[in-house]
């Protein structure tokens, strides 16, 4: 398979989850904007410091937390937890922690917590599923062509409604 049908192969497959996701809707349906469930904690309790700092996908514990715009963050030890403290705009996953691709797309789908990257000190999160490895397409397709797009998504989504209809 060549370059451009893998990629068209990798959208469709994108689309057809997406498809299944929207007929999930009311099941998965958040009065928030955030990736998280009701407990809202943050990265599934991953230390965002940790992504960022170490370049890992480390779990935090629950002695060392924050607070920040409505969602409890988790870190390894009181060192993170005190550079989260003093800025936390810093640490925080970019499109509410959503997958990045599929926010360059339009979607709002749960990531992996070990599927990540960091740009220019920001942290991206990626889903992984029976279609693929979204953060290679992303790389592969051109990662730049992607933040632009997903910020420009992110401006105009529907921050309010998770898989709604």
């Amino acid at each position: 398979m060549n370059a451009t049908n893998y990629n068209k192969s990798i959208k469709w497959l994108l689309v057809l989850s997406w498809s299944l996701f929207l007929g999930m809707g009311s099941l998965m349906a958040q009065s928030h904007s955030y990736s998280t469930d009701e407990s809202m904690i943050a990265l599934n309790g991953y230390s965002s410091v940790s992504y960022i700092e170490n370049g890992k996908a480390q779990l935090g514990k629950k002695e060392y937390k924050a607070t920040y715009d409505g969602l409890t963050y988790y870190f390894m030890n009181k060192q993170q937890l005190e550079k989260f403290k003093a800025n936390p705009v810093k640490y925080i996953p970019q499109y509410g922690g959503w997958c990045a691709f599929a926010v360059s797309l339009g979607g709002k789908f749960h990531p992996e917590p070990n599927s990540f990257r960091v740009i220019d000190g920001k942290l991206y999160l990626f889903t992984i599923n029976v279609e693929g490895d979204f953060v290679k397409v992303w790389e592969k397709e051109g990662k730049e062509k992607h933040i632009a797009q997903a910020n420009k998504n992110w401006q105009n989504m529907a921050k309010f409604q998770t898989f709604a209809p």
